[in-house]
């Protein structure tokens, strides 16, 4: 059965998964437009490209279940062809191609130029930096670095996107200054590990020296670090975060977590002792850096003496952001080796009692801020409230400044100096500052 009421030959590309599927799917909506291909993000499409994430369990259903959905319209003649990408498709080709055989045709991480093939156009080498951004105009992800050399152990990252690969300063400057030229002010730096960034070009930890670089590109306001690795950490960066005012005093950590047992188990390479001076070290060199971090709970054999030491520590850390996940026992990993053997209830009742603290903390620190003034950058506006972000809050994931839009006319893409006034746990409301 033929579409019926669909534009023939627009490609909708669907999303699944973190900020480097993003950035990948909007590498690949690049070189379709290049192609001369009508191309969408999560509009309607009688073509459709689902870029999937195989990282844990709920990640793993939501794709599978998206493709499943989009089957469906197929064999309804909604949709004419469909094709999947991404990191369940890598991680699970022969299965999937036995379980959805109906699927067009599957591709794995690094396969870029055969699924443009089957698209019908060609991978132009020469696209560095040309990308179709599909965040808000004044902010972008920057991939690094591609893949992970790190070993721990219930990490299924090395299997789906290969060893750690960073990408050369010049060609990420060419990107910056690209997306600075169509309006983007705030560049995200992303990777599976920033830490390790230039350790295979340059024979040594150059994340400090891509920094200086991407300062001088014109037009970028704020560079934001996210996803680095805390051991072998490079300090360097800090005194490059003190000095450079476009650089956020903001940085995600994910840390795991903090019993010396687990973390012995988990091949993170630290111990308890070690994190701890690190974050002393941090807080003492960039007294107003933000850290965030994520937390795992109910990793096997986790007792509830490591979990107790874990909130202790979160307590005693104070942290402005953090996350926390239950641990999903992921096949193919080293820790899939070890028994399973937190019930479900208690990974589920553990995370909520991390998160309830957290959430204490942050209000305690939110309350402080009444009476400051911050620059923030305008996202979007949300019914009666522009919403914006401090240096020290990442999209999507951190607090928010609500700004009443009745009293005041904010573009989006902005920045504007405001002041809070009132304070939640994850909700900061301010007015602006004339």
């Amino acid at each position: 059965m033929r579409t019926k009421t669909l534009k023939k030959n627009r490609i909708n590309v669907v999303t699944l998964g973190c900020s480097k599927n993003v950035y990948d799917s909007e590498v690949l909506m690049g070189q379709l437009k290049a192609s001369g291909k009508d191309v969408v993000h999560e509009q309607e499409g009688n073509i459709v490209v689902i870029n999937t994430c195989g990282f844990i369990n709920n990640a793993k259903e939501e794709s599978v279940n998206t493709i499943l959905e989009y089957m469906q319209k197929k064999e309804a003649g909604d949709v004419d062809k469909v094709f999947v990408t991404g990191c369940l498709s890598e991680r699970y080709k022969p299965d999937l191609e036995k379980e959805i055989p109906d699927v067009d045709q599957y591709f794995g991480t690094t396969e870029l130029p055969g699924l443009l093939k089957a698209l019908g156009a060609d991978y132009k080498h020469e696209l560095i930096g040309e990308r179709l951004t599909t965040t808000p105009k004044n902010y972008a992800y920057l991939k690094i670095a591609e893949g992970c050399d790190r070993p721990c152990s219930f990490c299924a990252i090395p299997i789906m996107r290969g060893k750690h690969r960073s990408t050369p300063i010049e060609d990420l400057v060419t990107e910056a200054e690209k997306l600075a030229t169509n309006g983007v002010k705030e560049l995200i730096l992303i990777a599976q590990d920033l830490t390790y960034y230039g350790l295979d070009l340059y024979k040594k930890r150059n994340l400090a020296e891509l920094l200086e670089a991407l300062v001088k590109v014109e037009g970028i306001e704020w560079i934001r670090l996210h996803y680095a690795f805390p051991t072998g950490f490079p300090m360097d960066v800090l005194d490059v975060m003190n000095r450079e005012p476009k650089i956020c005093n903001y940085l995600d950590i994910p840390l795991q977590h903090i019993s010396d047992a687990i973390l012995k188990s988990m091949r993170r390479g630290t111990t308890q002792a070690k994190t701890t001076k690190l974050l002393h070290e941090f807080r003492a060199k960039v007294p107003e850096m933000t850290i965030r971090t994520t937390l795992i709970v109910g990793y096997p054999g986790e007792t509830e003496e490591d979990f107790q030491t874990l909130k202790q520590w979160v307590k005693d850390m104070r942290f402005e952001r953090l996350g926390c996940f239950t641990y999903s026992h992921e096949e193919n990993t080293h820790a899939y080796n070890l028994e399973d053997d937190v019930p479900e209830d208690v990974k589920i009742d553990r995370a909520n009692q991390i998160m309830e603290l957290q959430s204490q903390i942050s209000w305690e620190l939110n309350q402080a801020k009444i009476g400051q003034e911050f620059k923030v950058i305008i996202d979007r506006k949300e019914g009666n409230y522009f919403i914006g972000r401090t240096e020290f809050d990442s999209p999507d994931v951190d607090n928010e400044v609500l700004i009443d839009a009745t009293k005041t006319y904010l573009k989006t893409g902005e920045y504007t100096t405001v002041k809070i006034t009132e304070a939640e746990d994850f909700d900061l409301y301010a007015d602006v500052v004339n």
